[in-house]
């Protein structure tokens, strides 16, 4: 409805700006500019675009004012302009308006397909003028953690994965170095797969599967335990112990306590930043991180709900990307498959096979299981059974099973679903890590054979772009699982040895909308660097503001007061020009409130302080201004030169007390956190507008009043 009375609306004023610009020749360019922003506008309502609609909409009552008859075009252009940034200024700060006074619609009894279905109809404008710019507007400007209270939440840090992870590496280690100590490899590089076999031979090593930090070798003859002598240790014993049996014949190695407690305090550390990180990259809220023995306490303000599954999501997700080679070369289920009664497996499993590539012109049949999930159940459901019956299987101690999701067309719907999970079954080497990747970006895929959906580009280090030359290069026509907090993506084969160091994760088979979020959250955590160990959610409360109702309303007394008193102050030193820096201030308030909407921004106290500060500074501009021009009228200029000659000589100064005050906010919002971030940006925001506001708003007013009224005499005080 609102759509349609906005499409003829604009389509009718386009009209008469046509006939405005055939009538008036003088004015031809800005009624033709008027009536190309109102077809604009009104082929955008057409089409149900909004940001096109608005923005073609403000830009009409521009252009007719620039085809009015005051001063000169240039100052109707700028003063047109400003009309533009108060009118989309007040577009932006609405929502923010209507939710603080009425509250948000009640939409707690809808399902999603009904609150769906209502959100179509308000952002066509079905429901209303109110509806159908707050369900178009995103931009919301809330209240923060000490206003309004949020939500609280709590993860623990599995410490033992961490110690886990580096006994892990020390694993890799040993086994590469009694590889070398046995002569089945030579030189720095990794032993290959054909060199471990042989190592197999002699001994087996093993990862104690009770004791996170331990690490068991048995060797098959005791004589060739002495290649674990001096020289071999010192490599290993700065941060593990050895310990011996009787017959020599099995080693234990752990990590030292004092090893294992640095971790635990580093691994909840690096959570700590690496989740302040995320919380920064989204752009949401002023939250602040903290931690408490091995938690990880997170504070959000506001109360939307949908940011908060976002924050949930993001920071939950481990983003340990690992890179592992499918061993093909061993059907490892084929006997399970063979030998287990369909009765004893968990429901909805089978095994299927699938001709896997084992090198240059050679395949394989191999088997894999699948489990198709119940009705109703969710996916993590059923990848929780899958994972339950495989911890039954006896796993090689080279090996592990990988999980990936399971796909089917659906011919009804013509669409790809997820109905599952499937296995792979994995070398447990990370042949690449995600601490190897530098750069990650989400981009559509626009290739010849593309489904038109995203893929998120990583751009590997120096060392992972050798590594990754190197594995390609060695298992040709072989599959490379990518693998994300222990799922695999995909399983690409290898065709070629790939340089460059790039490679990319897809996004699966949803629809592109859902690709697009999914690429973006994935980009966002690889940038910003995976937990060191997985977190799980351990508490989770809504708090109430942490000040007292009365010290809040005491604390906006205060920032009103305050505000009050400097436009007071303004007039009654120099009186209308006193008058005209207060309109600048009021419209820099805006403007600061419509930017800080549109970030996302909460409002915390010292948020309002930074507020409170800019509007001080805008002030000091015109106060230098208007001294300036107070000098040169008492040299006998007259206003209209006074002016001219003022805001010459006053923008210097102006400029660098705005640039040293920039310089600290940015110094502040670097390297400050949670509410100190949040003055320093809102101080940040201010000191750009106030440039703009204390120049060239007042400046825009000043010649109002001499070049077009022409007074005679300038009223300073």
């Amino acid at each position: 409805m609102l759509l349609n009375i906005f499409q003829y609306g604009f389509a009718g004023v386009a009209g008469l700006c046509l006939l405005g610009a055939w009538l008036s020749r003088p004015r031809r360019s800005v009624f033709a500019w008027a009536a190309l922003s109102a077809g604009a506008a009104a082929i955008a309502a057409h089409y149900h675009v909004f940001w096109a609609l608005a923005t073609f909409g403000l830009m009409v009552p521009w252009a007719l004012f620039c085809a009015g008859p005051w001063i000169d075009f240039a100052w109707r252009m700028k003063t047109g302009f400003v009309l533009f940034l108060a009118l989309g200024s007040a577009l932006c700060i609405y929502p923010t308006y209507l939710d603080e006074r009425y509250g948000r619609p009640d939409t707690s009894g809808l399902s999603s397909e009904e609150l769906s279905e209502q959100l179509t109809q308000a952002q066509r404008g079905e429901l209303g003028f109110s509806r159908f710019l707050t369900s178009n507007i995103p931009f919301r400007l809330v209240r923060g953690l000490d206003l309004k209270g949020g939500l609280r939440l709590v993860y623990t840090v599995d410490v033992d994965e961490a110690i886990s992870d580096k006994r892990d590496r020390y694993y890799d280690d040993l086994r590469a170095a009694l590889a070398r100590s046995f002569g089945f490899a030579q030189g720095d590089k990794p032993p290959t797969i054909e060199e471990m076999q042989k190592l197999q031979e002699k001994l087996r090593i093993e990862k104690s599967r009770d004791q996170a930090d331990t690490i068991v070798i048995t060797f098959n003859d005791a004589a060739d335990a002495e290649k674990i002598n001096d020289e071999f240790l010192s490599k290993f014993l700065g941060e593990m112990q050895l310990q011996r049996s009787s017959d020599r014949k099995v080693a234990r190695f752990r990590v030292r306590d004092e090893v294992s407690s640095n971790i635990r305090e580093r691994a909840v550390a690096q959570a700590k930043e690496t989740v302040l990180r995320r919380i920064d990259g989204l752009g949401l809220k002023e939250a602040t991180v903290s931690t408490r023995d091995e938690d990880v306490i997170i504070e959000v303000p506001g109360d939307d709900e949908a940011s908060f599954n976002t924050i949930r999501e993001i920071i939950s997700q481990t983003a340990r990307l690992e890179f592992k080679m499918v061993d093909d070369d061993n059907d490892f289920f084929e006997p399970i498959a063979r030998t287990t009664k369909e009765e004893d497996l968990p429901k909805g499993l089978t095994f299927s096979i699938e001709n896997a590539p084992v090198g240059p012109g050679k395949t394989k049949p191999v088997h894999f299981a699948r489990m198709v999930r119940g009705e109703h159940e969710e996916l993590r459901d059923t990848l929780k059974r899958l994972r339950e019956w495989v911890g039954t299987l006896q796993v090689p101690p080279d090996n592990e099973v990988g999980f990936g999701k399971l796909f089917e067309y659906n011919e009804e719907k013509d669409v790809i679903e997820e109905i599952g999970w499937r296995t792979y079954f994995l070398f447990s080497k990370a042949e690449i890590t995600g601490d190897m990747v530098r750069d990650a970006q989400a981009l559509p895929d626009q290739s010849e054979g593309g489904l038109g959906g995203w893929y998120v580009s990583m751009e590997f280090t120096p060392l992972g772009a050798d590594r990754f030359e190197d594995i390609t290069g060695r298992n040709i026509k072989r599959r490379f699982a990518i693998i994300l907090d222990d799922k695999v993506e995909s399983a690409p084969v290898i065709q070629t040895k790939i340089g460059g160091g790039r490679a990319q994760i897809t996004m699966g088979s949803q629809n592109p909308d859902q690709q697009l979020q999914d690429a973006r959250k994935l980009e966002l955590v690889l940038r910003s660097g995976a937990l060191p160990a997985p977190i799980s959610p351990s508490n989770e409360q809504r708090i109430g503001p942490s000040l007292g109702q009365d010290a809040i309303q005491q604390s906006m007394k205060g920032a009103i007061a305050s505000g009050a008193l400097v436009l007071v102050f303004m007039v009654v030193i120099y009186s209308r020009a006193g008058f005209i820096a207060d309109i600048a201030v009021i419209f820099n308030l805006i403007l600061q409130i419509a930017v800080l909407a549109m970030f996302g921004a909460s409002m915390t106290l010292p948020g309002i302080a930074g507020l409170v500060l800019t509007m001080g500074i805008a002030v000091d501009a015109n106060v230098l201004i208007n001294e300036r021009i107070r000098e040169e009228l008492r040299n006998g200029k007259s206003p209209r030169a006074a002016v001219d000659v003022g805001y010459d000589k006053a923008f210097s100064a102006i400029l660098d007390g705005h640039v040293t005050t920039l310089i600290s906010g940015l110094i502040l919002a670097q390297y400050g956190t949670g509410p100190i971030k949040g003055f320093a940006i809102t101080l940040i925001v201010g000191i750009a507008i106030s440039l703009f506001t204390g120049v060239v708003c007042t400046r825009l007013m000043f010649d109002w009043a001499v070049r077009g009224r022409k007074v005679k005499k300038l009223s300073l005080g």
